[in-house]
């Protein structure tokens, strides 16, 4: 969270209620708008609060839905927070104990924070290679197409201090982008100065509720999907499919649009099937498991890693490395690629703790160590195979 964010929480009343899983389960939204999770396949809660997923076979993906289709949505998404929002309370708490960044000691490990800014691989139409330009923003390279998740290329976001890495990958080197995804619309995955350099027919794949706010801003192709909902792109080598899928977040910008809109990861499928999972931001919870039952054969995990000191605050909302790592054999993902760490100083742990936690959790599993893509910042790799 960002301590725009965080400031803004304050005023929120401590709480908001635990509606764990308010999806349809048959992967289409009622008429009128969002899901309410009264489909057969809605996880149901248990009398201790946890959340039992059903044992039955998955439903059928959704079909495809049209490409920058105005939608209604309702006035919030209060009712799919799986944790209450922090209150005052809590940021009393913070700001009496000062812990929402690295003790000033630690901070000399910026200057180790990995950093190797090289060449984008070649890509053609049977490839899958990531780029990571720092933070939640991956130059994905797809089916012949080139995406960005959750771009941002500013050196300084509203209320969080500068950027200790610099961008990974230059503006100017970029290829021509042919889509944008986005998880939410905190700060430091919503950009507008960085959507600003966009042609303005680029197309915009956002969470429901967020359109309204990329059409004011002059962009022409527009789609906020659902949970479970999904599009398709053409590209080269045939269509590539796009699910936008749950995550345990929460959506703020303002003052007043505290969960106005909706917050999730994606799922990009290549014409050869190859799957591709970006968590966003995301805090661990059932809903991992509930992705990999419905897309099997997850190639690789996108999944976040930094940002998770103090845990009695920010567990519900941040995985830590350990929590990312069970993440990814939740998704039965074969490959976890980690980020959210080693751009932007959001929390309290020291700036390298999230990379050596990660490698120690994945050690533990006994996977293989290729599998860990721990890239630098402005490192890539392409997925065996393409």
């Amino acid at each position: 969270m960002t301590e725009q964010t965080e400031r803004s929480l304050a005023e929120q009343p401590p709480g908001t209620g635990r509606l764990p899983n308010a999806a349809s389960g048959d992967g289409t939204a009622p008429a009128g708008g969002a899901g309410r999770g009264d489909g057969p396949a809605a996880a149901q809660t248990t009398t201790a609060g946890a959340t039992a997923l059903p044992h039955t076979a998955p439903p059928p993906l959704a079909e495809p839905r049209p490409l920058g289709e105005t939608r209604t949505w309702p006035r919030d998404f209060t009712h799919r927070l799986t944790a209450p929002l922090p209150g005052v309370r809590a940021l009393a708490r913070i700001a009496r104990e000062g812990k929402l960044r690295p003790a000033p000691e630690k901070l000399q490990e910026i200057q180790q924070l990995p950093f190797e800014p090289g060449p984008m691989p070649a890509a053609g139409t049977t490839t899958l290679a990531l780029t990571w330009a720092g933070h939640a923003s991956w130059v994905v390279r797809i089916g012949g197409l080139t995406v960005l998740t959750d771009p941002v290329w500013s050196r300084k976001i509203l209320g969080t201090p500068a950027r200790v890495t610099p961008v990974g990958v230059r503006w100017e080197d970029l290829p021509p982008v042919d889509a944008v995804v986005i998880s939410h619309n905190h700060y430091d995955h919503l950009d507008a100065p960085t959507l600003k350099r966009l042609p303005r027919h680029t197309p915009l794949l956002l969470p429901a509720g967020l359109a309204p706010w990329a059409r004011r801003r002059g962009f022409t192709q527009v789609t906020d999907l659902d949970w479970w909902e999904a599009v398709e792109l053409p590209a080269p080598g045939g269509p590539v499919r796009f699910d936008f899928v749950p995550a345990h977040h929460w959506s703020k910008r303002t003052l007043t649009d505290t969960c106005r809109s909706l917050w999730g990861g994606w799922l990009l499928t290549a014409p050869d099937g190859r799957r591709l999972h970006f968590a966003g931001d995301t805090g661990y919870g059932h809903w991992f498991e509930e992705i990999g039952r419905r897309y099997p054969g997850i190639d690789l995990a996108l999944l976040p890693i930094g940002a998770y000191d103090p845990r009695w605050m920010l567990r519900p909302v941040h995985t830590d490395p350990e929590e990312a790592v069970k993440a990814c054999q939740d998704l039965g993902a074969r490959a976890l690629a980690p980020m959210h760490w080693s751009t932007f100083l959001l929390s309290g742990e020291p700036p390298l703790e999230p990379l050596h936690r990660v490698r120690t959790a994945w050690a533990a599993t006994g996977r293989p160590r290729e599998d860990l893509w721990d890239l630098p910042v402005g490192a890539s790799r392409v997925l065996d195979g393409s």
